[in-house]
């Protein structure tokens, strides 16, 4: 996938602009959608009170900026393909302050739709329930009525009957740890058709591989990859990403990966698309399955084999369907 950045829509006039967006001519923030929320932008702390962007709100934009212009042809997609039994949804795990699902919601259909679409839900899933309370709150008084905010663990989300069967979109942004891990279990077991995933640090597989150091660089010279705490780290977080990517391939998604923002912005930088077609290549769908368990054992990653399951209707056989 070629990583290029939407022209931007022709704009008003600085003057006409500043009315809407209830500031003075001088005030005009370039990086705003005409018609976007001051609102939401102020509560998420991504405008000051004055209605201004510092420095880090900016680079926080804009990279939720970039993830959603990655995000609005998937959501286009599922809307033209969905019915009254299988409306367009998207469940953003890990939510946090729900930066990315508010936005999203504001600029799909607040300001790219503008009341065009009547169905479609976005949801968040968080564990700490602080912030789904703020969010359900801040959601309630923008009138962004379809968005629902959940207190609930990965499992927990698996069956809650809050949540219907299947998820057409799956996002997590800068998910810590094993965090992105779940929403690719959720994923799965939802069925859906897109995944969008911005990892972040990764502690697990760092783990592992220091307890088997010793073992390792005795089996093979490519355990120095890994014989320094700092190439640990570092390795063991690369391999990660590597081994996520082959999981869903292995479920049958095509996987590409792509920068989400230039370096200078954020050193957590990778975006995962997962998408899933109507006809699995049955091919290489075994073939990665084939390299993801080479890959566990050749690392000696055997006690993640779980972590990194296959789900177990997963296609196997030519023209299956997922």
């Amino acid at each position: 996938m070629r990583n290029t950045t939407t022209p931007p829509a022709a704009r008003p006039g600085k003057a006409a602009l500043a009315g809407r967006q209830g500031a003075k001519p001088d005030q005009v923030i370039d990086e705003l959608r005409p018609g976007q929320s001051l609102e939401l932008l102020k509560e998420l702390h991504i405008l000051t009170r004055e209605g201004r962007l510092n420095q880090d709100t900016r680079r926080k934009l804009k990279q939720v900026y970039h993830l959603y212009q990655f995000i609005e042809p998937l959501l286009q997609e599922v809307h033209a393909a969905s019915t009254a039994d299988a409306p367009p949804t998207l469940a953003d795990h890990g939510a946090g302050k729900s930066y990315l699902g508010f936005i999203v919601y504001d600029l799909f259909y607040n300001v790219a739709q503008r009341g065009a679409l009547n169905t479609g839900h976005i949801y968040g899933i968080e564990t700490r329930p602080e912030l789904v309370e703020k969010s359900r709150a801040l959601a309630a008084r923008l009138g962004f009525a379809r968005m629902s905010f959940l207190n609930l663990s990965v499992q927990q989300a698996i069956t809650a009957p809050d949540l219907p069967p299947t998820i057409a979109i799956v996002t997590a942004l800068h998910a810590c740890d094993t965090a992105t891990d779940d929403a690719i279990a959720f994923g799965l077991a939802k069925r859906a058709r897109h995944m969008v995933l911005v990892p972040c640090c990764q502690a697990e597989v760092a783990g592992v591989l220091k307890k088997s150091r010793v073992l390792n660089l005795a089996k093979t010279p490519l355990a120095e990859l890994w014989r320094h705490p700092l190439h640990t780290r570092e390795f063991g977080s690369q391999i990660t990403n590597v081994l996520r990517c082959l999981q869903l391939e292995a479920n049958g998604y095509d996987v590409t990966v792509t920068e989400l923002v230039g370096w200078e912005h954020s050193m957590k930088n990778e975006l995962i698309r997962a998408s899933r077609p109507a006809r699995p290549n049955a091919v290489k769908t075994r073939a990665a399955q084939e390299r993801l368990q080479a890959v566990l054992q050749e690392l000696g990653l055997g006690d993640l084999t779980a972590r990194f399951a296959v789900a177990g209707d997963a296609p196997r056989e030519p023209g299956a369907q997922l």
